[in-house]
């Protein structure tokens, strides 16, 4: 992947290449318009998040139809359209504090956990759904 684009500074915290996964998927590259809706989301969410718990490691964000399937994804998954990303704080004492965060806050489209991690998503183009799922993730 062009290195100049790997760099690309979504917001102050988080960087494109946390979102593609282009070590093991080269091939996974967003267009301009999933980097757009990745940028909404770090600027919407994942900053004001980052704010209460600290730093946020992000385990998957945008995923082309491929990746998609090989990682197990749904077929309407956000993340094919850089709308969600799935993710964990860096200190795992704050990630009740992290999931207590998205569960109220107005941009969470939906929310889903595992026990360690979260998906969370957003839309910027339609009402948030509010969507939540405690346990989702088995």
């Amino acid at each position: 992947m062009n290195t100049r684009l790997n760099d690309t500074k979504l917001s102050p915290h988080f960087k494109l290449r946390e979102f593609l996964l282009t070590d093991k998927y080269p091939q996974n590259i967003p267009t301009m318009q999933d980097v757009v809706n990745l940028t909404y989301g770090c600027l919407w969410l994942l900053e004001p998040a980052r704010l209460i718990v600290g730093p946020i490691i992000i385990n998957s964000g945008f995923r082309n139809e491929d990746v998609n399937r090989k990682v197990g994804g749904v077929r309407n998954s956000q993340h094919l359209i850089g709308q969600a990303a799935d993710i964990r704080p860096k200190d795992p004492a704050q990630f009740q504090t992290l999931v207590d965060f998205f569960k109220k806050w107005e941009y969470t489209d939906q929310l889903l956990t595992a026990s360690t991690w979260l998906h969370i998503s957003w839309n910027p183009f339609s009402p948030p759904r509010h969507y939540v799922r405690i346990g989702y993730y088995r």
